[in-house]
Protein backbone atom coordinates (compact mmCIF):
# COMPACT_ATOMS: atom_id res chain seq x y z
CA UNK A 1 0.00 0.00 0.00
CA UNK A 2 2.99 2.03 0.58
CA UNK A 3 4.12 2.17 -2.75
CA UNK A 4 0.91 3.87 -3.60
CA UNK A 5 1.18 7.10 -2.18
CA UNK A 6 2.38 10.28 -4.37
CA UNK A 7 6.44 10.10 -3.82
CA UNK A 8 6.51 6.82 -2.36
CA UNK A 9 8.10 5.00 -4.48
CA UNK A 10 10.91 7.49 -5.72
CA UNK A 11 11.62 8.11 -1.88
CA UNK A 12 12.00 4.07 -1.42
CA UNK A 13 13.93 3.74 -4.56
CA UNK A 14 16.35 6.81 -3.15
CA UNK A 15 16.90 5.16 0.18
CA UNK A 16 17.62 1.94 -1.12
CA UNK A 17 19.97 3.24 -3.39
CA UNK A 18 21.90 5.26 -0.52
CA UNK A 19 21.77 2.13 1.57
CA UNK A 20 23.83 0.54 -1.20
CA UNK A 21 26.35 3.24 -1.89
CA UNK A 22 27.32 2.52 1.65
CA UNK A 23 31.15 2.09 2.36
CA UNK A 24 32.58 -1.37 2.97
CA UNK A 25 33.94 -0.49 6.88
CA UNK A 26 37.50 -0.29 5.94
CA UNK A 27 37.27 2.42 2.82
CA UNK A 28 38.50 5.44 3.47
CA UNK A 29 40.50 4.71 6.61
CA UNK A 30 44.09 5.69 6.50
CA UNK A 31 44.11 2.91 9.81
CA UNK A 32 42.46 -0.79 9.13
CA UNK A 33 44.99 -2.67 11.59
CA UNK A 34 41.80 -3.72 13.64
CA UNK A 35 39.45 -4.51 10.98
CA UNK A 36 42.00 -6.90 9.00
CA UNK A 37 42.54 -8.47 12.60
CA UNK A 38 38.84 -8.65 13.30
CA UNK A 39 38.68 -10.69 10.35
CA UNK A 40 41.01 -13.32 11.36
CA UNK A 41 44.02 -11.97 9.32
CA UNK A 42 47.52 -12.18 10.77
CA UNK A 43 48.36 -8.00 11.22
CA UNK A 44 51.85 -6.72 10.72
CA UNK A 45 51.64 -5.50 14.60
CA UNK A 46 48.62 -6.08 17.09
CA UNK A 47 45.93 -3.59 16.77
CA UNK A 48 45.24 -2.05 20.34
CA UNK A 49 42.19 -0.13 21.60
CA UNK A 50 41.32 -0.17 25.63
CA UNK A 51 37.08 -0.93 26.56
CA UNK A 52 36.61 2.37 28.47
CA UNK A 53 39.37 4.26 26.62
CA UNK A 54 37.69 7.58 26.55
CA UNK A 55 36.70 7.96 30.43
CA UNK A 56 37.15 8.81 33.58
CA UNK A 57 40.76 8.45 34.43
CA UNK A 58 41.79 10.77 31.67
CA UNK A 59 41.80 14.81 33.43
CA UNK A 60 40.25 15.85 30.13
CA UNK A 61 37.21 13.81 30.58
CA UNK A 62 36.66 15.09 34.14
CA UNK A 63 36.75 18.55 32.85
CA UNK A 64 34.13 18.21 30.34
CA UNK A 65 32.32 16.26 33.01
CA UNK A 66 32.62 19.39 36.06
CA UNK A 67 29.76 21.54 33.23
CA UNK A 68 28.03 18.33 32.51
CA UNK A 69 25.58 15.70 33.74
CA UNK A 70 26.85 12.11 32.59
CA UNK A 71 23.58 11.53 30.68
CA UNK A 72 23.61 14.94 28.91
CA UNK A 73 27.56 14.06 27.70
CA UNK A 74 25.95 11.08 26.07
CA UNK A 75 22.91 13.11 24.54
CA UNK A 76 24.77 16.16 22.98
CA UNK A 77 26.69 14.68 19.43
CA UNK A 78 29.08 17.43 19.93
CA UNK A 79 30.35 16.18 23.41
CA UNK A 80 29.94 13.04 22.90
CA UNK A 81 32.28 13.31 20.03
CA UNK A 82 34.79 15.52 21.80
CA UNK A 83 34.78 12.74 24.79
CA UNK A 84 35.47 9.90 21.73
CA UNK A 85 38.23 11.27 20.26
CA UNK A 86 40.18 12.91 23.47
CA UNK A 87 42.30 9.52 24.02
CA UNK A 88 42.56 9.26 20.18
CA UNK A 89 44.16 12.80 20.49
CA UNK A 90 46.38 12.13 23.48
CA UNK A 91 47.71 8.35 22.49
CA UNK A 92 47.98 10.15 18.29
CA UNK A 93 49.25 7.05 16.66
CA UNK A 94 48.83 4.42 19.65
CA UNK A 95 45.24 3.62 19.57
CA UNK A 96 43.63 1.98 16.47
CA UNK A 97 40.16 2.48 16.89
CA UNK A 98 37.56 4.78 18.64
CA UNK A 99 34.63 3.72 20.60
CA UNK A 100 31.77 6.24 20.70
CA UNK A 101 31.19 7.75 24.36
CA UNK A 102 27.56 6.60 25.19
CA UNK A 103 26.23 3.59 27.41
CA UNK A 104 24.22 0.22 27.75
CA UNK A 105 21.91 2.22 29.69
CA UNK A 106 20.74 4.02 26.88
CA UNK A 107 18.94 0.89 25.86
CA UNK A 108 16.53 1.00 28.88
CA UNK A 109 16.35 4.42 28.94
CA UNK A 110 14.98 4.61 25.41
CA UNK A 111 12.18 2.08 26.49
CA UNK A 112 11.23 3.63 28.93
CA UNK A 113 12.68 3.20 32.34
CA UNK A 114 14.13 6.20 34.02
CA UNK A 115 18.18 5.81 35.04
CA UNK A 116 20.13 8.52 37.12
CA UNK A 117 24.10 8.32 37.32
CA UNK A 118 24.83 8.86 40.72
CA UNK A 119 28.32 10.47 41.23
CA UNK A 120 30.49 7.41 43.12
CA UNK A 121 27.93 5.16 43.14
CA UNK A 122 27.03 5.13 39.16
CA UNK A 123 23.65 3.97 37.78
CA UNK A 124 20.83 4.06 39.71
CA UNK A 125 16.89 3.23 38.27
CA UNK A 126 14.22 5.26 40.79
CA UNK A 127 11.17 2.68 39.46
CA UNK A 128 12.87 -0.70 38.39
CA UNK A 129 10.75 -3.78 37.39
CA UNK A 130 9.65 -5.74 40.24
CA UNK A 131 7.47 -8.16 38.85
CA UNK A 132 6.44 -9.09 35.01
CA UNK A 133 3.69 -6.91 35.28
CA UNK A 134 5.77 -4.06 35.16
CA UNK A 135 6.91 -4.69 31.68
CA UNK A 136 3.85 -2.65 31.44
CA UNK A 137 5.30 0.29 31.93
CA UNK A 138 8.14 -0.14 29.39
CA UNK A 139 7.69 1.21 25.76
CA UNK A 140 5.34 -1.90 23.73
CA UNK A 141 7.22 -0.65 20.38
CA UNK A 142 10.67 1.78 20.44
CA UNK A 143 11.84 3.82 17.56
CA UNK A 144 15.44 3.77 17.77
CA UNK A 145 15.69 6.97 15.40
CA UNK A 146 13.87 8.97 17.74
CA UNK A 147 14.77 7.28 20.89
CA UNK A 148 18.71 6.59 20.66
CA UNK A 149 19.09 9.36 17.16
CA UNK A 150 21.01 11.27 19.56
CA UNK A 151 23.74 8.62 19.04
CA UNK A 152 23.93 8.24 15.26
CA UNK A 153 24.21 12.12 15.39
CA UNK A 154 27.25 11.43 17.32
CA UNK A 155 28.41 8.64 15.57
CA UNK A 156 28.23 10.96 12.21
CA UNK A 157 30.29 13.71 13.66
CA UNK A 158 32.92 11.61 15.26
CA UNK A 159 33.55 10.13 11.58
CA UNK A 160 33.52 13.61 9.97
CA UNK A 161 36.08 14.27 12.97
CA UNK A 162 38.44 11.24 12.72
CA UNK A 163 38.65 11.66 8.66
CA UNK A 164 39.51 8.23 8.80
CA UNK A 165 42.61 8.14 11.20
CA UNK A 166 41.13 5.37 12.69
CA UNK A 167 37.78 3.07 12.73
CA UNK A 168 35.05 3.63 14.86
CA UNK A 169 33.41 1.17 17.65
CA UNK A 170 29.57 1.12 17.83
CA UNK A 171 28.25 -0.85 20.96
CA UNK A 172 25.24 -1.73 22.88
CA UNK A 173 25.00 -3.64 26.04
CA UNK A 174 23.74 -7.47 25.93
CA UNK A 175 20.23 -8.66 26.92
CA UNK A 176 20.80 -10.02 30.03
CA UNK A 177 23.23 -7.35 31.54
CA UNK A 178 20.93 -4.78 30.55
CA UNK A 179 17.92 -7.00 32.21
CA UNK A 180 19.89 -7.56 35.00
CA UNK A 181 20.31 -3.32 35.19
CA UNK A 182 16.51 -3.40 35.18
CA UNK A 183 15.76 -5.52 37.51
CA UNK A 184 18.35 -4.58 40.38
CA UNK A 185 17.97 -1.11 40.05
CA UNK A 186 21.61 -0.48 39.63
CA UNK A 187 24.76 -2.26 40.05
CA UNK A 188 24.87 -5.41 42.37
CA UNK A 189 27.36 -7.50 44.70
CA UNK A 190 25.46 -10.56 43.48
CA UNK A 191 22.18 -9.64 41.22
CA UNK A 192 19.69 -11.38 43.42
CA UNK A 193 16.58 -9.52 42.31
CA UNK A 194 17.11 -10.27 38.94
CA UNK A 195 18.51 -13.70 38.77
CA UNK A 196 15.25 -14.58 41.18
CA UNK A 197 13.34 -13.25 38.04
CA UNK A 198 15.23 -15.96 36.29
CA UNK A 199 14.19 -18.28 38.78
CA UNK A 200 10.63 -17.29 39.25
CA UNK A 201 9.63 -16.02 36.25
CA UNK A 202 11.64 -17.85 33.32
CA UNK A 203 9.12 -17.73 30.90
CA UNK A 204 8.28 -14.03 31.40
CA UNK A 205 11.85 -13.21 31.64
CA UNK A 206 12.74 -15.05 28.02
CA UNK A 207 10.16 -12.36 26.81
CA UNK A 208 11.59 -9.72 27.83
CA UNK A 209 15.19 -10.89 27.12
CA UNK A 210 13.81 -11.30 23.33
CA UNK A 211 12.39 -7.89 23.60
CA UNK A 212 16.10 -6.05 24.99
CA UNK A 213 17.77 -8.31 22.21
CA UNK A 214 15.18 -6.56 19.38
CA UNK A 215 15.51 -3.66 20.07
CA UNK A 216 19.80 -3.78 20.33
CA UNK A 217 19.65 -5.12 16.91
CA UNK A 218 18.08 -1.84 15.99
CA UNK A 219 20.17 0.11 17.56
CA UNK A 220 23.11 -1.16 16.34
CA UNK A 221 22.24 -1.62 12.79
CA UNK A 222 21.04 2.23 12.85
CA UNK A 223 24.57 2.48 14.31
CA UNK A 224 26.16 0.97 11.41
CA UNK A 225 23.96 2.76 9.27
CA UNK A 226 25.39 6.25 10.60
CA UNK A 227 29.03 4.86 10.31
CA UNK A 228 30.13 2.72 12.96
CA UNK A 229 32.98 0.35 11.50
CA UNK A 230 33.18 -2.21 14.19
CA UNK A 231 30.26 -3.17 17.04
CA UNK A 232 31.14 -4.41 20.74
CA UNK A 233 27.88 -6.77 22.35
CA UNK A 234 29.16 -6.01 25.90
CA UNK A 235 27.38 -8.61 28.47
CA UNK A 236 29.20 -7.13 31.72
CA UNK A 237 27.26 -9.91 34.07
CA UNK A 238 27.33 -12.94 32.23
CA UNK A 239 29.73 -14.58 34.79
CA UNK A 240 26.63 -13.60 37.60
CA UNK A 241 25.06 -16.89 35.76
CA UNK A 242 25.73 -20.18 36.10
CA UNK A 243 26.43 -22.75 32.96
CA UNK A 244 22.92 -23.93 32.68
CA UNK A 245 21.66 -20.01 33.08
CA UNK A 246 24.15 -18.29 30.90
CA UNK A 247 23.20 -20.98 28.28
CA UNK A 248 19.56 -20.69 28.70
CA UNK A 249 19.08 -16.75 29.18
CA UNK A 250 22.43 -14.87 27.55
CA UNK A 251 23.84 -17.20 24.87
CA UNK A 252 20.70 -17.50 22.41
CA UNK A 253 20.22 -13.80 22.59
CA UNK A 254 23.62 -13.01 22.26
CA UNK A 255 23.26 -15.37 19.18
CA UNK A 256 20.23 -13.78 17.88
CA UNK A 257 21.64 -10.16 18.10
CA UNK A 258 24.45 -11.47 15.60
CA UNK A 259 22.18 -13.17 13.35
CA UNK A 260 19.51 -10.60 13.37
CA UNK A 261 22.15 -7.42 12.92
CA UNK A 262 23.83 -9.86 9.55
CA UNK A 263 20.06 -9.95 8.14
CA UNK A 264 19.11 -6.26 8.89
CA UNK A 265 21.79 -5.06 7.08
CA UNK A 266 22.31 -7.91 4.05
CA UNK A 267 18.32 -6.80 3.06
CA UNK A 268 19.47 -3.69 2.55
CA UNK A 269 22.62 -4.53 0.90
CA UNK A 270 24.62 -2.45 3.69
CA UNK A 271 28.14 -4.46 4.52
CA UNK A 272 28.16 -5.35 7.87
CA UNK A 273 30.96 -4.22 9.95
CA UNK A 274 33.18 -7.27 12.61
CA UNK A 275 30.95 -7.94 14.90
CA UNK A 276 32.85 -8.52 18.39
CA UNK A 277 30.95 -9.89 21.66
CA UNK A 278 32.57 -9.81 25.41
CA UNK A 279 31.08 -12.22 27.72
CA UNK A 280 32.83 -11.37 31.44
CA UNK A 281 33.17 -14.53 33.21
CA UNK A 282 31.41 -16.88 31.11
CA UNK A 283 33.91 -18.17 28.83
CA UNK A 284 35.62 -20.81 31.95
CA UNK A 285 32.65 -22.61 31.31
CA UNK A 286 31.12 -21.80 27.57
CA UNK A 287 34.06 -20.80 25.98
CA UNK A 288 33.00 -23.47 22.69
CA UNK A 289 29.15 -22.05 22.22
CA UNK A 290 30.63 -18.24 22.58
CA UNK A 291 33.17 -18.94 19.38
CA UNK A 292 30.18 -20.40 17.59
CA UNK A 293 27.69 -17.98 18.52
CA UNK A 294 28.00 -15.95 15.26
CA UNK A 295 30.53 -12.96 16.03
CA UNK A 296 33.67 -12.23 14.02
CA UNK A 297 35.76 -11.66 17.52
CA UNK A 298 35.29 -13.16 20.88
CA UNK A 299 37.02 -10.43 23.61
CA UNK A 300 38.77 -12.92 26.53
CA UNK A 301 38.76 -11.14 30.23
CA UNK A 302 41.81 -12.07 32.21
CA UNK A 303 40.71 -15.44 33.43
CA UNK A 304 40.89 -16.89 30.47
CA UNK A 305 44.67 -18.13 28.75
CA UNK A 306 44.55 -16.85 25.31
CA UNK A 307 46.08 -20.70 24.23
CA UNK A 308 43.03 -22.46 25.32
CA UNK A 309 40.64 -19.75 23.29
CA UNK A 310 42.68 -20.06 20.52
CA UNK A 311 42.62 -24.45 20.25
CA UNK A 312 39.07 -23.97 21.07
CA UNK A 313 38.66 -21.42 17.65
CA UNK A 314 40.86 -24.29 15.82
CA UNK A 315 38.54 -27.09 17.03
CA UNK A 316 35.16 -24.91 16.16
CA UNK A 317 36.73 -24.52 12.77
CA UNK A 318 37.29 -27.79 11.77
CA UNK A 319 35.47 -30.26 9.44
CA UNK A 320 31.68 -29.55 9.54
CA UNK A 321 31.70 -27.34 12.72
CA UNK A 322 33.54 -24.58 10.87
CA UNK A 323 32.30 -21.51 11.70
CA UNK A 324 30.37 -19.60 9.18
CA UNK A 325 29.73 -16.29 8.54
CA UNK A 326 26.86 -14.43 7.69
CA UNK A 327 28.61 -11.64 6.09
CA UNK A 328 29.49 -11.10 2.89
CA UNK A 329 32.24 -8.94 4.09
CA UNK A 330 34.07 -12.04 5.34
CA UNK A 331 35.73 -14.93 3.55
CA UNK A 332 33.37 -17.73 4.58
CA UNK A 333 34.89 -20.05 6.90
CA UNK A 334 37.50 -17.53 8.59
CA UNK A 335 38.47 -18.18 11.98
CA UNK A 336 36.95 -15.92 15.04
CA UNK A 337 39.54 -13.76 16.37
CA UNK A 338 40.84 -12.96 19.54
CA UNK A 339 40.78 -9.94 21.59
CA UNK A 340 41.99 -9.04 24.70
CA UNK A 341 43.04 -9.84 28.15
CA UNK A 342 45.77 -7.62 29.94
CA UNK A 343 44.54 -7.39 33.87
CA UNK A 344 43.36 -3.89 34.45
CA UNK A 345 45.16 -4.01 37.51
CA UNK A 346 48.70 -4.13 35.63
CA UNK A 347 48.29 -0.53 35.25
CA UNK A 348 48.47 0.38 38.44
CA UNK A 349 51.79 -1.61 39.36
CA UNK A 350 54.48 0.67 37.27
CA UNK A 351 56.71 0.25 34.01
CA UNK A 352 58.32 -2.34 34.39
CA UNK A 353 55.64 -4.80 35.09
CA UNK A 354 53.56 -3.48 32.78
CA UNK A 355 56.18 -3.94 29.81
CA UNK A 356 56.61 -7.83 31.41
CA UNK A 357 52.89 -8.30 31.38
CA UNK A 358 52.34 -7.03 27.56
CA UNK A 359 55.63 -9.47 26.24
CA UNK A 360 53.41 -12.25 28.15
CA UNK A 361 50.36 -11.81 26.28
CA UNK A 362 51.97 -11.18 22.81
CA UNK A 363 54.20 -13.71 22.95
CA UNK A 364 52.44 -16.15 23.71
CA UNK A 365 52.87 -18.58 20.96
CA UNK A 366 49.83 -20.24 20.96
CA UNK A 367 47.39 -17.63 22.24
CA UNK A 368 48.99 -14.31 21.53
CA UNK A 369 49.70 -12.18 18.92
CA UNK A 370 51.89 -14.58 17.55
CA UNK A 371 49.64 -17.60 17.71
CA UNK A 372 48.30 -17.17 14.06
CA UNK A 373 45.07 -15.67 12.92
CA UNK A 374 43.55 -12.34 13.93
CA UNK A 375 44.35 -10.81 17.55
CA UNK A 376 43.28 -7.65 18.88
CA UNK A 377 45.00 -6.06 22.33
CA UNK A 378 42.91 -5.18 25.09
CA UNK A 379 42.57 -5.17 28.61
CA UNK A 380 40.34 -8.29 30.26
CA UNK A 381 37.86 -5.43 31.53
CA UNK A 382 37.47 -1.33 31.13
CA UNK A 383 40.05 1.07 32.42
CA UNK A 384 39.55 2.30 36.23
CA UNK A 385 39.36 5.49 37.55
CA UNK A 386 42.42 6.04 39.03
CA UNK A 387 45.02 4.77 35.93
CA UNK A 388 47.55 7.17 35.49
CA UNK A 389 47.36 8.34 31.82
CA UNK A 390 50.79 7.92 31.40
CA UNK A 391 50.27 4.25 32.55
CA UNK A 392 48.61 3.58 29.43
CA UNK A 393 50.74 5.61 27.05
CA UNK A 394 53.41 2.70 28.59
CA UNK A 395 51.08 0.58 27.70
CA UNK A 396 50.06 1.01 24.06
CA UNK A 397 54.10 1.70 23.33
CA UNK A 398 54.98 -2.00 24.49
CA UNK A 399 52.06 -3.54 22.04
CA UNK A 400 53.24 -1.57 19.40
CA UNK A 401 57.13 -2.69 20.01
CA UNK A 402 56.66 -6.30 20.85
CA UNK A 403 53.69 -6.74 18.56
CA UNK A 404 56.42 -5.51 15.70
CA UNK A 405 59.26 -7.74 16.99
CA UNK A 406 56.98 -10.60 17.09
CA UNK A 407 55.79 -10.24 13.47
CA UNK A 408 59.28 -9.64 12.33
CA UNK A 409 60.77 -12.44 14.03
CA UNK A 410 58.08 -14.61 12.00
CA UNK A 411 58.53 -13.12 8.84
CA UNK A 412 62.43 -14.37 8.92
CA UNK A 413 61.28 -18.12 9.51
Amino acid sequence: MSSKIPGMQHLQSFTHRKEKECQRPEEGLKNDLIIRAARGQQTERAPCWIMRQAGRYLPEFRKVREQHDFFTCCRDAELASEITIQPIRRYSGLLDAAIIFSDILVVPQAMGLEVEMLPSKGPHFPAPLVEPKDVERLRKKVDVEKELGYVFDAIRLTRKKLDGEVPLIGFCGAPWTLMAYMVEGGGSKGFEKAKTWLFKYPEESKELLQRIADICTDFLVGQVKAGAQLLQVFDSWAGELSPSDFRTFSLPYLRSIASSVRDALSTRSIPCPPLIVFAKGALGHSLPEVVKAGYDVVGLDWTVEPSVARRVVELSSCGGTAYKSASAENEAGHKVALQGNLDPAVLYAGNEAIEREVEKMIRAKKGGFGGGGGYICNLGHGITPGVDPEAVKVYLKAVHRVSREVSGAKDEE
